[in-house]
């Protein structure tokens, strides 16, 4: 049934697909949908606007219009519906070979010490593991526990000219993009992580764009749901591999 109440509205204009309003909706109304929010249906949004403060863009509003009553029926059938879904998603170890955990051999110091500069045609990869996106490692990986997390935005390994020597090195690497994938399954994922894999430290790697500053949010909040803290920190590259700003929190 429609009635006048008080709901979100997206300016699309303003909207730069960050994701950060997805995982303060409790209700799980919003999505990103070809890079912007979307609201999936009115009957799902409670109207208290728990989401307003994490736009930086100031994209999100509430208004007074007509609109489906607030059912929080529906909103269990669809959270339920979410976390069975995300279950469904998460990499198992057969199928598909992208989704199968691999541990490469570690180097020896000797080695360590021995390894060539990489330059076009030649060197060895510092890549310790496989898979490498966020979305197929599962928090249960070995190579997970007390490592040193490098959590990078995939276009920061076009753009850094010397990725694996100046980052990868001696860390287990995450890559993904904030913008594009589920920030709430990345905020579910790294609190599982940060909760029990003991983190040595962890380092976000990001470029200038405002859409990878959200990746900053997402650790954050991943944090604050395990109730857990692990020493971070966030480098910023421009768009063409230059680091622009380093700073620890």
């Amino acid at each position: 049934m429609k009635i006048m109440r008080k709901i979100i509205k997206i300016d699309e204009e303003l909207c730069n697909g960050c994701g950060l309003c997805v995982p303060d909706c409790a209700e799980g109304s919003l999505v990103i949908i070809d890079g912007k929010a979307k609201m999936i249906s009115d009957n799902l949004c409670d109207g208290l606007g728990a989401c307003l403060g994490s736009c930086p863009q100031g994209a999100l509003k509430i208004i007074e219009r007509e609109a489906d009553d607030f059912d929080e029926e529906a909103v269990e059938k669809h959270l339920a519906k979410q976390k069975e879904q995300e279950e469904t998603k998460a990499p198992k170890t057969s199928g598909c070979p992208s989704a199968q955990l691999k541990t490469f051999a570690p180097q020896t110091p000797c080695q360590a010490a021995n390894k060539p500069v990489m330059a076009a045609g030649g060197g060895t990869s510092s890549l310790t593991h496989w898979p490498v996106q966020i979305r197929l490692v599962p928090p249960s990986a070995e190579f997970l526990q007390g490592a040193d997390l490098l959590v990078a935005a995939d276009c920061t390994a076009v753009s850094a000219p010397n990725f694996q020597l100046d980052f990868l090195t001696g860390k287990v690497v995450m890559m993904g993009c904030p913008k594009f994938d589920d920030a709430e399954s990345y905020v579910q994922r790294f609190s599982e992580i940060i909760a029990n894999c003991n983190l040595k430290s962890l380092t976000i790697l990001i470029m200038e764009v405002p859409c990878c500053s959200s990746m900053n949010g997402i650790i954050q909040k991943a944090m604050e749901r395990a109730e857990k803290s692990v020493p971070v920190e966030q480098i910023t590259l421009s768009t063409q591999g230059v680091v622009l700003e380093k700073k620890k929190w």
